[in-house]
């Protein structure tokens, strides 16, 4: 049972890097063809790059978080359920926050307390979607994600 919820986990940790990875390479795209001034291809591919890089560095930590708190959770006797829907959550709430900050820059609070809102919110997504492990609960938390099927 322990083992389920371990695989559950991790599964959720990568599906959760997936989704703001995808999220942060859409904003990186839009912002470089829309929002950024480039005078040759040299600095449209340097911005986008970096953009990229950047979204890509976040979308680690976050699956960092997802898996550390997942883990804290499994651990406190909790079972993560509706995993995909809870990466595709972080994932929107990525874009959504990075299309704001893209689109009005006064609400561009700098790196320190957008990464904080970022840990906060995958943290925050991530317990809510635990629930107690109760009798029985192991089977039908793994369903959905793969970790018990055909087996």
């Amino acid at each position: 049972m322990d083992d389920s919820r371990t695989r559950i986990v991790i599964y959720y940790a990568i599906w959760t890097t997936i989704c703001a990875a995808v999220a942060g390479v859409v904003i990186a795209l839009i912002h470089t063809w829309f929002f950024s001034y480039h005078p040759g291809r040299s600095a449209f591919m340097e911005t986008l790059f970096g953009g990229i890089v950047t979204a890509l560095a976040i979308a680690a930590g976050q699956g960092a978080v997802a898996l550390a708190t997942g883990s804290i959770l499994s651990r406190l006797g909790r079972t993560l359920h509706f995993t995909l829907l809870l990466g595709l959550l972080i994932g929107l709430f990525d874009f959504v926050m990075y299309f704001v900050q893209m689109a009005l820059p006064a609400t561009e609070l700098g790196w320190i307390p957008d990464l904080i809102i970022l840990v906060g919110v995958t943290a925050a997504i991530t317990a809510a979607g635990s629930r107690h492990a109760g009798a029985g609960a192991g089977a039908a938390a793994g369903a959905g994600t793969g970790a018990g099927a055909g087996a």
